[in-house]
């Protein structure tokens, strides 16, 4: 349930000075460690918006970076900006719940990385940051969680219970005559002032569980440690996803297919709190999360079903 980069590689970007050509041969000759999901598409059901964009995109080759005129194919993944022969106004725009932070380790290779796509499909809502350069979460942390399977993480759909504690916790912070003292000897909590901290509680879990903002880390698994255990995350609710298989094709050689890519966690994450904690109908309101994602799954198998051809 690994819900940072599984070694992240976006084949296309990587630096390329011979072109378009190198790039088909790099994709029909690589050798591939593609989880058994790979013979079947698990995405073709995914409610997307056209990408006629990406297909002249790959026709036509790289292209210049408005920003920093490095050449890249489909999008700069140091600039978050997509290149000059993918307008802006064709790539979607998602809306999320949530926003969400990414903490990228500094030896993940900035191309290799899905994060990025996250950056692009809703530019309003995800912020990476390259790590030791992350916030500090401990004041707020009633209404943060992290994306990782801890020893003590847990489920979405258990979100609400467990931050409870948080939000108590901080309503008890923000109290002077209650933060001043240790817990044994506190003021006993007057009927009145209890049921006002239940109703803050009730009324957290009504609105998403006060949740705000979540947190993946963008890593391969055996660079995790050094982030994990950042004193700035600690405390923090962690979350597992359980039950979800990767597609990635890059997947980390000696890790179950539930060790999703960076885009990958996102995505089944808000599927996930969409349904167990808004308790709304899901409808492909995040589909295009995967829009790159996706495109890229089907132009590498294509690539790949092509050269066992030949």
């Amino acid at each position: 349930q690994l819900t940072m980069s599984s070694n992240s590689s976006i084949l296309l970007n990587e630096e390329n000075s011979q072109g378009p050509k190198r790039n088909t041969e790099c994709l029909e000759s690589l050798e591939l460690q593609t989880p058994s999901s790979f013979q079947e598409n698990p995405l073709q059901q995914l409610q997307l918006a056209s990408q006629e964009v990406l297909e002249k995109a790959k026709k036509s080759g790289r292209s210049k970076c408005p920003q920093c005129s490095s050449s890249r194919m489909f999008y700069c993944y140091t600039c978050f900006v997509p290149v000059e022969t993918v307008p802006t106004k064709e790539i979607p725009t998602v809306k999320l719940p949530l926003k969400i932070d990414i903490i990228k380790h500094p030896n993940e290779t900035d191309g290799k990385s899905t994060a990025v796509h996250a950056k692009l499909l809703a530019p309003d809502d995800v912020t990476i940051y390259k790590y030791p350069c992350i916030p500090e979460y401990k004041e707020k942390r009633h209404e943060i969680a992290l994306i990782f399977p801890g020893p003590d993480s847990v489920s979405v759909k258990d979100i609400a219970f467990h931050l409870q504690k948080y939000t108590k916790k901080s309503v008890c912070d923000n109290d002077d005559a209650c933060s001043g003292e240790p817990l044994l000897k506190q003021a006993k909590i007057e009927p009145q002032e209890e049921k006002n901290l239940n109703d803050c509680i009730s009324s957290n879990k009504s609105e998403g569980t006060g949740l705000k903002k979540i947190i993946f880390i963008d890593s391969t698994w055996n660079q995790t440690n050094k982030i994990i255990t950042d004193e700035r995350l600690q405390g923090l609710l962690q979350i597992e996803l359980k039950t979800r298989k990767t597609c990635f094709w890059r997947h980390q050689k000696g890790k179950p297919d539930t060790y999703l890519s960076t885009i990958e966690a996102i995505y089944y994450f808000l599927v996930d709190y969409h349904q167990e904690i808004l308790k709304e109908s899901y409808k492909g309101q995040y589909d295009n999360l995967l829009f790159f994602f996706s495109f890229m799954y089907t132009l590498i198998k294509n690539a790949k079903c092509c050269a066992g051809k030949e």
